[in-house]
């Protein structure tokens, strides 16, 4: 973002928008499960009126067959708010084909549905402040994805991307300069990914303001195409690849402490977005007036290390980070750094905005499958922070790598293992982990087998 759009989009002083000419108001965002959970049982009357001592954990009724005969299912929270605010999404995505026509005034051209290129995608959405956010991605980013990829497939199909995408050479050294780079095909579907979650965050922030709902969602979403999944993540959802003999991380989290220095930095140079009430500074702690004139801990947004300063009465200011671990908060308020939405949100009795500090820029893992000697209980487990907050990914390996073996006749295997995933999240002495943990989040969990690579159905 530039300096000046920045400015005057967030900062005091600036100019003001020019007034909006009336619009009539939409309808609110609907509350709604996953289309692939149709005749599972699931309802929202039957939501709201759960009871704590009855989750139920619900998955694709067994007739309906999602992408790469992948697994899912759900289970809300322990009353922590009325409606369940994770979402999801999967389904077959086909890209079209362009060329570059120049007798149609350099219009582009759709060719015929033989030349789509085809690929795959599972997604979750983890919603805040309601679950408006998370419907609204779940039903949006699909597309935003497909056109993304559409205004690039040239490239993507091309052995190299081309400098110019019509095909036209302006200097002959273009494909060296495009070598040098290291700019590679994959790196375009990274690009879209990128665009497509930007897109996506500009369409959900227009819909929330004008049917006056708030709130915002994580994002981690798995496209394959070409041979390669590809992992983009937004928050603080996981993913993770589990083999026989391997397990590897697929997906960063990102919380006000793994960005630390980004967040710090962004207050550094545009100190008028914490409005004189929030110290930059990170501390052990939050400093106490007994501090002043004591020489303490502390780091600064270029420092990996601690140093020691002399506390002034600027420090004793509310931290912009604050807590540790899943307790640390942005401005006291956010526990995630990049997600979607979130465009309203102010901190608690100010009119100091956390857009600024947000990214719905995602990060993209590339798994090329092709390279990988890919066997029958080889999967990608993505779920929402509800299961990653008692299950470390050890635990999801040995759970995954225990019960595929034995079930290779079950049909429905993968959906059962993305149930016993959540079972073992509901403090149960009897659960797989034998540990009692429990969740009172939200928890969603795809289970995605990789050696079928596209073989079986896709979801709606």
């Amino acid at each position: 973002m530039s300096a000046g759009w920045l400015r005057r989009r967030f900062l005091p002083g600036g100019p003001l928008p020019a007034p909006r000419p009336a619009t009539p108001r939409a309808s609110p965002v609907p509350y709604r499960r996953p289309r692939f959970l149709r005749g599972s049982g699931s309802s929202p009357a039957a939501d709201a009126a759960r009871r704590p001592d009855a989750r139920p954990v619900r998955s694709p009724a067994r007739g309906r067959t999602l992408p790469w005969n992948a697994g899912y299912a759900e289970i809300i929270n322990a009353e922590k708010s009325e409606f369940n605010e994770d979402q999801a999404a999967c389904g077959k995505l086909c890209i079209r084909r362009y060329e570059f026509g120049a007798e149609e005034d350099q219009e582009w051209l759709t060719l015929c549905t033989e030349e789509f290129l085809t690929g795959h995608y599972w997604a979750l959405f983890d919603g805040h402040g309601g679950p408006a956010a998370a419907i609204l991605a779940a039903n949006t980013l699909h597309s935003c994805l497909r056109r993304q990829l559409e205004a690039v497939v040239e490239g993507i199909v091309a052995t190299q991307p081309p400098m110019h995408l019509s095909g036209h050479c302006v200097c002959l050294s273009d494909p060296q300069f495009v070598e040098e780079k290291g700019i590679k095909t994959k790196d375009l579907v990274i690009g879209a990914l990128e665009r497509a979650f930007q897109e996506c965050d500009e369409v959900i922030g227009r819909e929330l303001e004008a049917s006056c709902q708030v709130g915002g969602c994580t994002a981690l979403v798995a496209v394959s195409l070409q041979g390669k999944l590809y992992v983009a993540n937004a928050g603080d959802s996981r993913a993770l690849l589990v083999r026989r003999d391997e397990i590897r991380p697929l997906s960063s989290e990102f919380t006000p402490e793994t960005e630390r220095q980004r967040i710090q930095e962004l207050a550094f140079v545009y100190p008028e977005l914490l409005a004189g009430e929030f110290t930059r500074l990170e501390f052990p702690r939050r400093l106490k007036g007994d501090d002043l004139g004591q020489k303490v801990l502390f780091r600064d947004h270029h420092m990996n290390g601690w140093s020691y300063k002399r506390v002034e009465k600027s420090d004793l200011k509310y931290p912009l980070i604050h807590g540790q671990g899943r307790q640390a908060r942005l401005l006291g308020t956010l526990a995630v750094s990049r997600g979607l939405g979130d465009h309203q949100l102010r901190v608690l009795d100010t009119n100091i905005q956390l857009k600024p500090f947000l990214l719905s820029v995602p990060q993209v893992t590339v798994l090329d499958m092709d390279q990988l000697e890919l066997q029958e209980d080889d999967v990608v487990v993505m779920a929402t922070d509800g299961l990653w907050d008692v299950l470390s990914n050890e635990q999801v390996a040995r759970l995954v790598q225990s019960f595929l073996p034995g079930n290779r006749d079950d049909p429905h295997r993968f959906s059962e293992l993305a149930q016993m995933l959540i079972r073992s999240t509901q403090g149960k002495e009897d659960s797989p982990t034998g540990q009692g943990q429990v969740s009172y989040d939200d928890v969603s969990v795809f289970v995605i087998p990789l050696h079928s690579q596209g073989q079986g159905g896709s979801g709606p």
